[in-house]
């Protein structure tokens, strides 16, 4: 068994305090935010001249000056909120992916990963934890208390507003308060139904090991691919995709998802790493190890492969519509949005292609680092330039929002792995595990 460390459990409160701490500091300062403030955060964001819209709301209703600046108004108050979304819906992504790893190791009989199918269980525990996150963000959004989703402002799909939008008016039997409500439900109750179940019947399956309970642990564990296959798709247009409703991509919902999975193989790394090195999980390998750092390295690459098809294919056909989600980004996030590709794709391409640093403990979880920041940086390029626009910055909010969900993450998933067996004994593939050898 694993017994929580109390130096990890104490750093994991560090973090919700601190975290919780300086989100307070950059909320109170952000409140004091007044409109000659915004005025000059305006002229600062298009001082060139050149006034790229970061959002497609704001090519809607009137353009004259008052309504440039309750745009800004709101796209800077949206700050504080838009600094929590990002990190929960990217560390909810991770959880759900981690779950969706483990099932397709269940569904494909695969032996090599039965020893770290436990760090599996415990990662995905986080699901209930974040999913209610998700609950409290869609609850401020829908009571107006929030402005992330712009379309769910009434007047937009009123043809007697100036403020009309034909395009939301032509989605809002998708995109309405109501379905929104039910869907977001579903996807939390949904994982946190089925992650409660698989860990059920996988402890089961370790008191009685019976194969009849290993069918069943298969049948479910298919039972949430197939879950996750519809959700998944349907959370990348609700949490992200629609932040620009007049926007959409068909490999929108597999890049955000394959984004998640990557960042799921990384922290799954880090966390069997941290047993083995802590004495846990001797069973642990370097085969194992070579085999998670294969899937790290060939998910960055189809990550790679995602945002390049999305991308080029837009800027290709230069439909002003489309090419606009691109163009607000190069002019205002250019630290953040190409530069992420250093770390997503061009230092996993020149590091982890040879087999024998697939091997090598420290590469590897340097690498998992790496990756994992380059899929925050990600995420916060989903949703910050719709909602924050041109007046982002990294500062204690977003630093804050991350640094708390990190050690809510940390005490969820350790708590939890702490309430299990780290080897499941019940598992008839459990000797091929044990004596795997990757072969080259």
């Amino acid at each position: 068994m694993y017994t929580f460390s109390p130096k990890l459990r104490l750093l994991s409160i560090i973090l919700l305090v601190g975290g919780l701490l300086l989100f307070g500091i950059g909320y109170f300062t952000h409140s004091g935010i007044d409109d000659t403030h915004i005025e000059h955060m305006m002229e600062q964001a298009h001082k060139d001249g050149y006034n790229i819209p970061s959002h497609s709301s704001e090519l809607v209703g009137p353009q004259d000056h008052d309504a440039h600046l309750e745009h800004a108004k709101l796209q800077v108050h949206n700050e504080p909120l838009a600094a929590v979304h990002f990190i929960a819906v990217f560390l909810f992504g991770i959880s759900a992916c981690a779950l969706f790893f483990y099932c397709v190791q269940n569904a494909a009989h695969a032996g090599w990963p039965i020893i770290v199918l436990r760090v599996m269980e415990a990662i995905a525990s986080y699901l209930p934890v974040g999913g209610l996150i998700l609950l409290i963000i869609m609850i401020l959004n829908v009571t107006h208390q929030g402005h992330l989703f712009h379309w769910m402002d009434p007047e937009l799909t009123d043809p007697s507003n100036p403020n009309f939008d034909a395009i939301l008016f032509e989605k809002k039997t998708f995109l309405n308060i109501p379905f929104y409500i039910v869907r977001n439900f579903i996807y939390v109750l949904g994982a946190t139904f089925f992650v409660w179940k698989l860990k059920k019947l996988s402890k089961r399956l370790d008191e009685t090991k019976a194969v009849a309970d290993y069918k069943s642990l298969y049948n479910w564990s298919v039972g949430y691919i197939a879950f996750f296959g519809f959700a998944s798709a349907a959370w990348a247009w609700d949490w992200l995709m629609s932040i620009d409703p007049h926007w959409y991509s068909t490999m929108y919902i597999w890049y955000s998802m394959v984004s998640c999975l990557t960042s799921a193989i990384a922290v799954i790394i880090l966390v069997s790493v941290y047993l083995k090195k802590n004495g846990f999980l001797p069973e642990f390998n370097d085969n194992h190890l070579h085999d998670l750092a294969k899937f790290l390295f060939a998910t960055s690459m189809l990550w790679t492969y995602t945002w390049f098809a999305q991308f080029m294919l837009y800027w290709y056909a230069d439909i002003p519509e489309e090419v606009n989600y691109f163009f607000g980004r190069f002019e205002y996030y250019k630290i953040t949005f190409l530069p992420m590709l250093i770390f997503n794709f061009l230092i996993p391409l020149a590091v982890m292609v040879s087999s024998s640093i697939k091997r090598n403990y420290t590469v590897v979880v340097v690498m998992a680092c790496i990756v994992l920041f380059g899929h925050w940086v990600d995420f916060f390029n989903m949703v910050m330039p719709g909602t924050v626009g041109p007046y982002w910055n990294i500062g204690f909010l977003e630093i804050g929002a991350t640094l708390f969900i990190i050690g809510l993450f940390i005490f969820t998933v350790m708590t939890a792995l702490s309430k299990l067996k780290l080897i499941p004994v019940g598992n008839p593939f459990l000797h091929e595990s044990k004596i795997y050898e990757y072969p080259f």
